[in-house]
């Protein structure tokens, strides 16, 4: 497959997930197999009034999150197949580029609290046709809080927009 290289002046222009969900502040820097990407724990996440309340603490499960989105960032500016992309116009795109299919591990050694940077690490490991296996790593203030291995696909746009088989065997 023939793929494209994109840059962007925004962390949107990469993703289709807008506010609340965009947890990705600030794209650091972008090599052909690796990216990093930063976000300071507001407090104000939609998420962080539940979790929990009197000791707010950024959810694993949205630590997990950012570093998917990171890794889609990646894909979107180095492994598109896609020669225009527009994340404005939730039907323009053939592909849905990014879609998390497989969490291999996780472990987490530390909390991030409101006020607290994180920065994401990932590397690309390798990918074959539209599966991209990828290594994370979460970091404040230089430490290690979580790491991760996951794979996200390439999948049709008719896919996620519910008019093709949701089947992940049916998703090229």
């Amino acid at each position: 497959m023939q793929y494209y290289q994109h840059r962007f002046d925004g962390v949107e222009n990469y993703l289709h997930h807008r506010s609340p969900y965009l947890m990705i502040e600030k794209i650091v820097s972008i090599q052909s197999t690796e990216i990093t990407t930063e976000k300071t724990v507001s407090g104000d996440e939609f998420f962080m009034k539940g979790h929990f309340p009197g000791a707010p603490i950024f959810p694993g499960a949205m630590l997990q999150e950012l570093t998917t989105q990171s890794a889609a960032i990646l894909i979107a500016a180095e492994y598109n197949p896609m020669k225009e992309f527009n994340t404005e116009d939730p039907f323009f795109n053939e592909y849905a580029l990014g879609v998390l299919v497989k969490v291999k591990r996780a472990r987490f050694r530390g909390f991030a609290r409101p006020g607290e940077n994180l920065t994401v690490n990932i590397v690309l490991n390798d990918h074959l046709n539209d599966i991209f296996d990828f290594s994370a790593t979460v970091s404040k203030d230089g430490q290690r809080i979580m790491r991760n291995g996951f794979q996200l696909m390439n999948i049709k746009s008719s896919v996620l927009q519910g008019s093709g088989q949701g089947r992940a065997t049916n998703w090229k």
